[in-house]
């Protein structure tokens, strides 16, 4: 009889890369909110399904639901493996989770054991996957040396990490993971920003795979980017770390500031709702003037104005407070803002600063 392995995460959390598929079984719903890095959703109930058999299992009786989720699950698995698995090889190896109990992953491991793939189970399932972040993430964010870049807001922090990661320096980009920019106009319009859990996930899983010899590369980060918030023992190893202090010509931050915020000349009335959120910090006759600006199509001097007397000044206010380290750094000026300035200067940090 050919049955699936029962495996705890903190038994194959170094292994994880040697499986094929990580499937997550789980709804759609708790799909969303956060997943093992990497996993694919393969639900063997839907956000529907999964309301209706929990209704029939408070409502009526055990009995009942597992008669409808049965069939339900059923269903669903033949489906995934109609329409996704049917090409996989003998060997092809996954691993399945669903949250905690394992009825929903344990169906499915079941029936691909029977088939003949060596699959397994994550004993456990995703709350023993996040029990494992929660313990493990301050013990892991301890075992790096961080190199912070610092500088005024639209000074190519961002443009710099990126330089550096092509490069192959090891950068934890928070902003990236966040999907923010970090302002109150760091929304991306694309892109919504993912739950704090799946948050944390992205970080525990970019830092697991960096080695402990070498410097890791951040931006001067607050404790929160967007509505997410900075692991605390992250933001104080942050803050105590050596600093890169970044300077670039005003004209070329507002020209930069131009082509990365570049969406909103297309989107007036969310660019003029934003600057509302300003009103308790400049006043209403301020905030109308940058919502004129922006009816005039005068973005370049908006850019000007909010660098000048928002940004600059809050950014003068919390730096020097929050990286003591900035004051020993030299400062590193950026010659322009193409592609080609932002990586020779990366290879010019990566030669000049120690790696190990």
């Amino acid at each position: 009889m050919k049955y699936p392995a029962l495996l705890p995460f903190c038994d194959i959390v170094d292994q994880l890369e040697e499986f094929d598929q990580i499937i997550d079984v789980r709804s759609p719903a708790e799909f969303a909110l956060d997943h093992i890095p990497g996993a694919i959703n393969c639900p063997v109930l839907d956000n529907e399904q999964r309301i209706l058999v929990g209704t029939l299992y408070k409502q009526v009786n055990a009995f009942e639901a597992k008669k409808v989720g049965a069939a339900l699950v059923a269903k669903n698995i033949a489906l995934h493996i109609e329409q996704q698995f049917l090409a996989y090889p003998r060997n092809w190896k996954p691993l399945i989770y669903c949250w905690r109990g394992g009825n929903r992953s344990g169906a499915m491991a079941l029936i691909l054991a029977k088939i003949g793939w060596p699959a397994a189970q994550l004993d456990g399932g995703y709350k023993a996957y996040r029990l494992h972040i929660n313990a493990e993430l301050d013990t892991l964010i301890s075992r790096f040396q961080y190199r912070v870049v610092c500088g005024t807001t639209g000074s190519g922090k961002s443009r710099l990490l990126q330089a550096l990661d092509v490069c192959g320096a090891q950068v934890l980009d928070l902003e990236q993971l966040a999907a923010h920019r970090g302002s109150v106009l760091g929304d991306l319009p694309t892109e919504p920003q993912p739950a704090q859990k799946a948050f944390e996930s992205a970080i525990w899983n970019r830092l697991r795979h960096f080695d402990s010899q070498k410097p890791v590369y951040v931006e001067s980060e607050s404790k929160k980017v967007g509505n997410l918030r900075v692991p605390a023992h992250l933001i104080e190893c942050i803050r105590s770390a050596d600093c890169i202090n970044l300077q670039s010509d005003f004209d070329l931050r507002v020209a930069l500031l131009m082509e990365d915020y570049a969406y909103f000349t297309t989107e007036p009335v969310e660019l003029m709702k934003r600057l509302h959120y300003l009103t308790s910090l400049h006043g209403k006759e301020k905030i109308h003037h940058w919502q004129d600006l922006v009816n005039q199509n005068q973005m370049a001097e908006l850019v000007r104005d909010l660098l000048a007397q928002h940004y600059d000044p809050a950014y003068l206010r919390s730096i020097g407070r929050n990286f003591p380290k900035l004051n020993m750094a030299p400062a590193v000026n950026l010659a322009g803002i193409t592609e080609a300035d932002f990586l020779q200067l990366a290879r010019q940090l990566m030669a000049q600063l120690p790696q190990d």
